[in-house]
């Protein structure tokens, strides 16, 4: 058994080391950077009354999970709170943007967000865990808590939407970095 103050200890490093990627995961499911940092907080809280049983486990898999069951059940409670984001800069390093090209890059982050903006809740979490946190069509449909085929078809009609935005050429679309 551990010793007093292990728990603790290993919960602070797990959050030291992994809060930052939590909050870009949970800004880019929502477009919302305040937003993102209270469903991590939120969900950080969650995990460490049950640390002792998910350490072990994979403690990022279960508050990233946490995050997007705060977010969905946050946005069925409160609709009229949801704002759609155009500020998209964490999408530069997925799309190859360059330092040497500000103003392509903000011209890119702009279009990239409004773009997402047009997609519904499901569609724009199922392209984040798909294209953002890179996991498979059977790892987002248990994130999210529906069948293979529900990510399936949400992710080719947001693929659809953003091939069909005109703010978007078709290179940007489904490509990964």
């Amino acid at each position: 058994m551990a010793g007093p103050g292990s728990r603790d200890d290993d919960f602070t490093a797990f959050v030291l080391a992994r809060s930052a990627r939590l909050v870009h995961f949970a800004r880019m499911l929502c477009g919302d950077a305040e937003l993102a940092e209270d469903l991590v907080q939120t969900a950080l809280e969650k995990a460490y009354l049950r640390w002792d049983r998910i350490e072990l486990a994979d403690p990022f898999g279960y508050v990233r999970q946490a995050v997007v069951n705060q977010h969905l059940s946050w946005v069925r409670r409160r609709p009229w709170r949801e704002r759609p984001s155009g500020d998209a800069g964490e999408l530069d390093r997925y799309f190859g943007t360059s330092v040497a090209d500000p103003a392509g890059a903000v011209a890119r982050r702009v279009a990239i967000g409004a773009a997402l903006a047009t997609l519904t809740r499901r569609e724009r979490a199922v392209v984040v865990l798909r294209y953002v946190e890179d996991l498979t069509e059977k790892q987002t449909a248990a994130v999210l808590g529906v069948a293979v085929g529900t990510v399936k078809s949400a992710n080719a009609r947001a693929m659809d939407k953003l091939r069909a935005a005109p703010e978007l050429s078709g290179r940007y679309v489904g490509e990964r970095a």
